[in-house]
This record gives structure tokens, C-alpha cells and sequence, in this order.
């Protein structure tokens, strides 16, 4: 059977968001995505200053998943992620440790067989989702904005095989995507990554009855808690103890022996974090995985 394809756009993470399709658990969907721009920006002479901003970060969704209910999970595996010919980078008014030295610039940024053009320079392409989640429980996020939800987390690690899993805040979940980018660094330090439209497909299930309060990341060979803050080391505090908790748990450990392992197999790792700038930073913090003992089960 084909996989639904899904194409409405909405620019907030909102309760009161009006679900595009309703699906069932394990079932497989097709999202269609522009870029963060809502593909406004058609070459190099146009700059960013341009844009209508009411219309940037746009998410394809949301879709309502039978059966989950707050306080479940949402679990969305990445099954694939296709991408346009080209994508567009850009710097931004304000945005970053370097804006007082650069100029405002536009670079189109073509894709040829897996690779990114740059200049005189190819490399290869790591294909990731920018903005993904559920809808919060009561206020409405635009979707360039992070939460506990999600959000726009610009999280490089949620790429093609991962595996997400999503704190459930209303009936349906609300799940949606998009923002998608053809390359970010960590930090994604001007602001912007090689923005590109493209398409995704998931799978999404439920785990009934898993306490958490922000996102969970599971890929290859590791475990992610991811968390935002206004402050670096708020939102590492945040990370830190929801990974604590799943190392509690699952292994059977104490506090001190978790946190002791964290700090000798852990790796804290910035999602997004271009200051100066009005947004949270991003981290993420990693364990390896360990036969037998996964951390959400």
C-alpha cells in the first residue's frame, strides 16, 4: 500500500491546529516539505531582508495518530529523506557570533549526486530534519521556535534510520515536520543551514505510558536526550537529568553511578546555539547503546 502523502503547511506547533489526516499506529506517511523559507528566495540577488517572515519555517501537518493520549509517547522512525536539486544558505540580520563582520548574502547552493556545491569545493550531503514534533499542550509555538514539543530543535543527528520519541501533550499527538537541510554544522553558527524543500517518510507508533518531558533521540549507536534553554547551562542541567533518569531506570543504577557514568561514556553535544540571537540554546546530550539494555522500551 502507498504511503498517504501529506502537503498542508502551518507555521505554528498549536493544540488548535486542525489535524490534515488522521492515521493509525504503525502506519507509514510521506510529508512534503519547502524549504525555511517557504521557498521565497529564487536566487542569489535576493536577500534575506526581502522575505515575508509570517511565512518562514513552515511544517507540513499535522497529522492526528489514533490512540495516543497524554502522558504516552509518540515514536517516529525516519524511514527515508529525498531532497531538490538545490538549496539556499543565507546570512542573517543579527544572528550569530560574526554578524558584526559579514554582509548580508545569498548563495544558492546547487546538489549533484550526493554532494554539495560550494564554491570550488564539494562534500557530501548529511541530510537532516530541522523541525519536527508534537503540539504542546496550550499555547501555540511558531514553528522556528523551540520547546519541550520540539519544534525547531536543528538537530544534525536526526537523519535517514533514527528513531524519535515524542512526549504526547494532546489526544492525536498533532505530529508534523519539516525545514529540512541538505548540510548543518552543530550550532549552525549564521543561522542557517543549506535550507531545501524535499520529502520525508515515517512510521509513527505509541508507547503507552512513558513518562518524559522532551524529546528522546535513538540512532545507530547511540541515545540522545535533547533539551533547550535561554542559557548553555540551563539546558544542559535539563539534558543531563532526563538522561540520568533513563540511565536509572533502565540499568538499574543510582543517581551518583549514572552521573558518574555520563561523565566517563557522555558526550554533550550544541544543536542550535547562534548567538547573539532571540532563540533557546539546543543541546543534546549521548550514550552509547547497550545490548540488552535499551533506554525506552
Amino acid at each position: 500500500m502507498d504511503s498517504k502523502i501529506i502537503t498542508k503547511y502551518v507555521y505554528s506547533f498549536s493544540p488548535n491546529n486542525e489535524p490534515v489526516e488522521t492515521v493509525k499506529k504503525g502506519e507509514t506517511l510521506k510529508f512534503k516539505t519547502l524549504d525555511c523559507f517557504s521557498n521565497q528566495i529564487k536566487s542569489e540577488e535576493q536577500l534575506i531582508t526581502t522575505i515575508d517572515f509570517d511565512h518562514v519555517n513552515p511544517a507540513t501537518g499535522p497529522v492526528y495518530v489514533e490512540g495516543a493520549e497524554p502522558g504516552d509517547v509518540l515514536v517516529v522512525d525516519i524511514l527515508d529523506i529525498t531532497i531538490s536539486d538545490q538549496g539556499v544558505t543565507t546570512t542573517l540580520p543579527e544572528i550569530g557570533p560574526l554578524f558584526d563582520k559579514v554582509k548580508t548574502r545569498t548563495k544558492i547552493i546547487p546538489i549533484k549526486d550526493g554532494k554539495a556545491i560550494f564554491n570550488d569545493i564539494e562534500f557530501p550531503v548529511n541530510t537532516m530534519i530541522g523541525v519536527i514534533g508534537v503540539a504542546p499542550k496550550e499555547e501555540s509555538i511558531p514553528c522556528g521556535h523551540w520547546g519541550f514539543h520540539g519544534g525547531n530543535m536543528d538537530n544534525k543527528r536526526i537523519i535517514k534510520g533514527t528513531r524519535l520519541y515524542f512526549p504526547v501533550n494532546v489526544p492525536g499527538a498533532l505530529f508534523q515536520l519539516g525545514d529540512l537541510h541538505a548540510t548543518m554544522g552543530d550550532g549552525e553558527i549564521c543561522g542557517t543551514g543549506i535550507e531545501i524543500a524535499g520529502e520525508v517518510t515515517v512510521k509513527l507508533d505509541v508507547i503507552k505510558q512513558f513518562p518524559t518531558e522532551r524529546p528522546i533521540l535513538e540512532t545507530e549507536d547511540k541515545w540522545y536526550t535533547i533539551a533547550n534553554a535561554v542559557e548553555y547551562a540551563d539546558a544542559l542541567k535539563l539534558a543531563s537529568e532526563d538522561m540520568q533518569k533513563l540511565i536509572v531506570k533502565a540499568y538499574g543504577w543510582d543517581a551518583t553511578d549514572a552521573f558518574l557514568y555520563m561523565s566517563i561514556q557522555g558526550d554533550i553535544e550544541i544543536c542550535q546555539g547562534c548567538k547573539p540571537s532571540p532563540g533557546d540554546m539546543v543541546v543534546r546530550f549521548g550514550v552509547p547503546k547497550i545490548d540488552g539494555k535499551p533506554l525506552v522500551r
